[in-house]
């Protein structure tokens, strides 16, 4: 299958997810929020973006883990996907769907921009361990994503209170569970990725840029969490705050060090 099919469907996903962000947001100025359009759309720009995925996978015969095109085009689609059954399990998280989606395009722009060229998998990366670390890690960031949005939502409303009531109950009870299964995933990716760094490169940590950061990310939801618990007078808008620091923090490390980089573990190719 070719490239130009590839980038026809990532093309369409995009252009599906800036058609529902600029029509959801007109609808929300109108009578609310739209969810069956917005789940319905999500869901049509996750079929294209697992159909291009597929079609990647099938003509280089080795899964999407690598590069930065591979890191990008794999999160647009996880992302999207763990969002909509997050925001579908739990119905608080429904509201921050623009600000999802506008996160969603500015990475399918940036996919579009990024040199598709390929790098061989080797080998000794080829085990159970590394899907269990990279399904773990795409999971912690779709629910921190969750999380980030809907911390900003709240955050817009408090600032603007006459132009639609907070839901402080359960709205904000939405971002501690979400943060709080987050922080599960992340550990687990740590877990599972040390013992895939031992069969792949025979050390279980070597604090290279993308494990020291991941490591400072998880120390940071820890203590945030921690915080939550401990000091329960803290305002509000401090915690939503945070989990929008610690969401541009995990970005940072999940796309910044590729970005850097000609792979995720900088020096490891």
């Amino acid at each position: 299958m070719s490239m130009i099919f590839e980038r026809r469907l990532i093309i369409a996903a995009v252009v599906t997810l800036i058609a529902v962000l600029v029509i959801d947001t007109w609808h929300r100025r109108l009578d609310g929020s739209r969810w069956l359009f917005v789940s319905t759309a999500l869901a049509v720009a996750s079929s294209l973006l697992v159909a291009a995925i597929t079609t990647r996978w099938l003509r280089e015969a080795q899964g999407p883990f690598l590069t930065l095109y591979d890191v990008l085009l794999s999160n647009l689609f996880s992302l999207a996907v763990v969002y909509l059954v997050s925001a579908n399990l739990v119905p608080a998280l429904r509201d921050g769907a623009r600000f999802v989606l506008a996160f969603l395009v500015l990475l399918g722009a940036w996919c579009l921009n990024v040199s598709p060229a390929t790098i061989p998998l080797p080998a000794t990366f080829d085990n159970p361990w590394l899907w269990l670390h990279v399904l773990s890690g795409k999971l912690f960031l779709g629910l921190c994503l969750a999380a980030a949005a809907t911390a900003a939502l709240l955050i817009v409303r408090q600032r603007r209170p006459a132009a639609r009531p907070v839901y402080p109950g359960d709205m904000d009870s939405a971002v501690w569970l979400t943060m709080s299964l987050a922080f599960v995933c992340h550990s687990f990716m740590l877990i599972a990725g040390a013992i895939w760094a031992h069969s792949a490169w025979g050390r279980y940590w070597a604090w290279d840029s993308l494990e020291t950061w991941t490591f400072i990310t998880w120390l940071c939801i820890a203590l945030l969490l921690h915080v939550r618990v401990t000091f329960r007078r803290i305002p509000p808008a401090v915690g939503w705050s945070a989990v929008l620091v610690i969401f541009g923090l995990a970005v940072l490390t999940f796309l910044g060090v590729p970005f850097v980089s000609s792979a995720p573990h900088k020096g490891v190719m």
